[in-house]
């Protein structure tokens, strides 16, 4: 094979190798046909989000009602594993999903940037936690810009919830002032980076500042044999975000199985934390306890659990 003919070759697999490559990228661009997982509807959509001179896509989980609505809306983020955030799979948690979809709401759990498929790459702030929240808050405001268009979503019913780094993004996003946001829950929230000196310190500092600009009432849930938080960190953050003038109710449900951190993507979590968001709902004026049957909301025996009554109040 002459040096022109083998020119020509390597020339014609590049070019389609470019073709493969566009029109894989082209379909991972088409949002996903409505499925159905645990009994309710699963959609994927991208959520637009400006990032300077550029636009970037938020790959976006949506759960919704059978019907027209218009529905109250949840927005649930998500948590940050170890590693490299674009190696995170698309979080679902589509058993608790499906117990808030049973109570009348959509819920869209948005991947922040950098994280699966999400465009763009993850803001990480270094030892700033404060700034870390705030950063991915941005995320949560353009999940909420892109829900609150949609004809099925009641602009003026929004709940925002989030578990482990997606609690500190959602007590973050407290500090902003979103039309028809009425609370906030936070499950396990926090940022821990052992890389960091005095990285508890830096923590209680991001919760202190997020209670000192809050906008909105918020119900936390921290476990005792937590991983990440040992105790008494959950006191320090909670003391520190409503010294500083931040109005919230902290669940203190002790011991969870090896390790509390998981309560809420847990099924034997479901007893624990549903009981204390209906409450928090019906204290927000917003529909609470299941409208509809939820398959995966069946009670748990409750064994892991036995304090899980215990409350701390602060207004």
């Amino acid at each position: 094979m002459n040096s022109n003919t083998a020119r020509t070759w390597r020339s014609a697999w590049a070019a389609i190798g470019c073709a493969l490559l566009l029109a894989a990228a082209h379909a991972q661009d088409k949002p996903s046909s409505p499925t159905s997982t645990s009994g309710i509807s699963e959609e994927i959509v991208e959520v637009p989000k400006s990032a300077g001179i550029f636009t970037i896509k938020l790959e976006t989980t949506v759960y919704k009602p059978a019907g027209t609505g218009p529905f109250p809306l949840i927005v649930l983020n998500h948590g940050k594993s170890r590693g490299n955030a674009a190696f995170q799979s698309r979080a679902r948690y589509s058993e608790q999903a499906a117990a808030l979809v049973a109570r009348g709401y959509v819920v869209a759990i948005p991947m922040r940037q950098g994280f699966s498929k999400s465009g763009g790459a993850y803001i990480g702030s270094g030892c700033n936690v404060e700034s870390n929240g705030l950063i991915q808050a941005e995320d949560v405001v353009a999940a909420l810009d892109y829900m609150t268009a949609q004809p099925y979503v009641d602009r003026s019913r929004i709940v925002v919830m989030g578990q482990s780094h997606g609690g500190l993004t959602t007590m973050a996003f407290g500090t902003l002032n979103y039309p028809g946001v009425r609370g906030l829950v936070n499950f396990a929230g926090g940022l821990r980076n052992d890389t960091c000196v005095a990285w508890e310190n830096n923590l209680v500092r991001a919760f202190e500042t997020y209670g000192r600009q809050s906008r909105y009432p918020s119900l936390w849930f921290y476990g005792d044999n937590d991983s990440y938080w040992p105790k008494p960190m959950p006191e320090k953050m909670f003391a520190a975000y409503t010294g500083a003038g931040g109005k919230a109710r902290l669940v203190d449900y002790g011991n969870f199985k090896s390790d509390s951190h998981g309560m809420f993507a847990s099924h034997a979590g479901l007893s624990i934390w549903l009981p204390q968001v209906d409450a928090f709902l019906r204290e927000l004026g917003l529909p609470a306890g299941p409208v509809s049957a939820a398959p995966t909301a069946a009670e748990a025996s409750g064994a892991d659990n036995p304090r899980a009554g215990t409350n701390k109040d602060a207004e």
